[in-house]
């Protein structure tokens, strides 16, 4: 169910930094969830600097690049885990990509797992056993 989406300007980064993102970010699913790195997905969506906007001027036109992300994982999650997965993955968009810090902004997405669908199933049947371990611990 790790899924994160990493929304990025167009042609801003070189494959070679867009690369290292989507690999440390799986990297940092599987240790923070202790996820099986099979189940782990990573987008980039780029936009073209003609469709973004930040403040009140476009990238077009010379404004500076403000990424932000935004990631599922069922509900149940931690609270420690997920905030441990902000600062993380805002970490890695200001390592792999050079962004100032204070421009990146990410959120969370919890699901319930009635909600989500693994190979047509309910997450709250698939992975049911999982679920039922991370309520005994809250």
């Amino acid at each position: 169910m790790p899924i994160i989406h990493f929304h990025l300007a167009a042609e801003a980064y070189s494959e070679t930094q867009q690369t290292q993102l989507m690999a440390r970010a799986t990297a940092l699913y599987c240790e923070v969830l202790k996820s099986p790195v099979e189940r782990v997905r990573v987008y980039i969506q780029p936009y073209a600097a003609r469709h973004v906007m930040v403040g009140s001027k476009r990238l077009a036109d010379g404004a500076v690049d403000a990424p932000y992300f935004h990631f599922l994982v069922l509900e149940g999650r931690p609270l420690a885990e997920r905030h441990a997965l902000l600062s993380g993955f805002t970490e890695l968009i200001v390592d792999c990509l050079g962004v100032e810090r204070s421009r990146v902004r990410g959120g969370c997405w919890p699901i319930p797992p009635e909600d989500w669908a693994i190979a047509g199933t309910p997450a709250s049947v698939a992975r049911a056993a999982e679920v039922a371990a991370r309520a005994a611990v809250v």
